[in-house]
């Protein structure tokens, strides 16, 4: 901007300079004065030019076009005036036919300046646009690269958050056309997928390997165990006094022991797949057995029954022992007086066995690792292993049941409900 009005101030001073060097005034005494050649020649229309010749007094003596607007008394210096850019010059007047001066006159031109302000204007308009469309297409050219750019990462976030849904580092990772950073990412990411897979696997193998061992160990077991047991209750019979009590106290030490082994037998079982045979049995029976062998041991606890026949294809053995561990489980965190009821029923296909009381209930924060293994509650005082919830939940998952913890009714207490595929009554032998 500050070079168009240069050029345009330079070009008013030199067309000053111009007017000066070619334009004649001449006098002849008594006739007025001559201009050669006319003023119209420097003031095209076009450049809305003025000029004007002053006397030394100041007096007008020509200007073009008739009727422009003032500029101002003659000044020595160049300025802008009115919205003009007035130059001042002197000129020689001479006499009518001869080269001889006799005085001065004063030439101002002026150009108006509004046609340049108008040209500053415009080009400060397209700068302005240019600018806003340059910064325009770099924007979307550089979405459009960052979005090309992105693209890998997206695919690799993608395959990242679906192998953390499935757990599953096998899938396989993109590989990047291009050879920079991110392909070597991927690179990374596929090495460190497979250094996982295979750590899995080993893993997985190691474990398969134990359960094995667990469930061999535990079954080897119960053969000593049962002589030891048979021996213990022989000698309690026979002995009196301390040597019977020593006795009678190692009976109930292996009597414990004999159910650790059966408990971890069972859970091993169920860790490597091994299906027990399974027939038809109707919930309600086992539940009548259950009771019936936990009645003696029940203390002031009452137990109320309220069952329904509800067949099931199961191994009787485990419902029996997931029905007594439930029940056991409410005797022990439950206080002398407290009402224990069970009940079965079928219906929708699937047989209900719910086991609740009016205790204390579940805390809070025992709730989410109730069915872990080893997991024991605060009134348990070393009474059992914590396993009795854990084998539950194996057995009602291996018969393609669950068991969860409801909320209990507005009595308190806890609520554990075990849903089992159901069969036709037709189906019990």
């Amino acid at each position: 901007m500050h070079r168009i009005r240069a050029d345009f101030n330079r070009e008013v001073t030199d067309k000053g300079d111009q007017v000066r060097s070619q334009l004649h005034v001449s006098s002849t005494l008594g006739r007025g004065v001559q201009i050669e050649p006319p003023l119209a020649d420097f003031a095209a229309p076009t450049e809305h030019a003025v000029i004007r010749i002053f006397t030394l007094g100041g007096r007008v003596i020509a200007q073009e076009p008739a009727g422009a607007p003032y500029l101002g008394e003659p000044r020595a210096r160049d300025l802008t005036v009115g919205g003009y850019r007035v130059v001042t010059r002197t000129i020689p007047v001479r006499l009518a036919g001869t080269d001889t001066s006799i005085c001065c006159a004063i030439v101002q031109y002026g150009r108006r300046v509004s046609d340049t302000e108008a040209t500053v204007a415009r080009v400060e308009l397209f700068l302005v646009l240019g600018v806003l469309a340059g910064s325009g297409l770099a924007l979307l050219a550089g979405m459009a690269i960052a979005r090309r750019a992105m693209v890998p990462i997206a695919q690799l976030t993608s395959t990242a958050a679906e192998i953390a849904r499935t757990r599953d580092p096998s899938r396989r990772v993109p590989q990047p056309q291009a050879d920079d950073e991110v392909a070597e990412l991927a690179r990374t990411l596929r090495s460190m997928l497979r250094e996982l897979d295979a750590a899995r696997a080993d893993t997985e193998a190691m474990l398969a390997r134990q359960r094995r061992f667990v469930a061999d160990a535990s079954h080897e077991l119960r053969t000593p165990l049962t002589g030891v047991l048979a021996n213990l209750e022989l000698l309690a019979d026979a002995l009196a006094g301390d040597q019977g009590e020593a006795a009678r106290s190692a009976l109930r030490s292996s009597q414990r022991m004999r159910r650790l082994v059966a408990d971890l037998l069972l859970l091993a079982r169920t860790d490597v797949g091994r299906v027990v045979a399974r027939e038809p049995c109707d919930l309600a029976q086992v539940v009548v057995e259950a009771a019936g062998e936990l009645g003696p041991v029940s203390g002031e606890h009452e137990i109320v029954l309220d069952v329904h026949p509800a067949v099931v294809e199961a191994a009787r053995d485990e419902l029996h022992r997931l029905t007594i561990n439930l029940v056991e489980n409410a005797l022990r965190h439950t206080p002398a007086g407290t009402q224990i009821r069970i009940s079965t029923a079928a219906s929708d296909g699937n047989a209900t066995l719910v086991v609740e009381d009016n205790g204390p209930g579940v805390p809070a924060e025992l709730a989410p690792t109730l069915f872990e293994r080893f997991v024991r509650g605060a009134g348990d005082r070393g009474r059992s292993f914590g396993l009795g919830l854990a084998i539950v939940k194996a057995v009602a998952e291996s018969h393609g049941g669950s068991v969860v913890l409801e909320s209990a009714s507005q009595r308190g207490g806890a609520r554990f409900v075990v849903r089992l595929p159901a069969r036709e009554m037709a189906a019990v032998a």
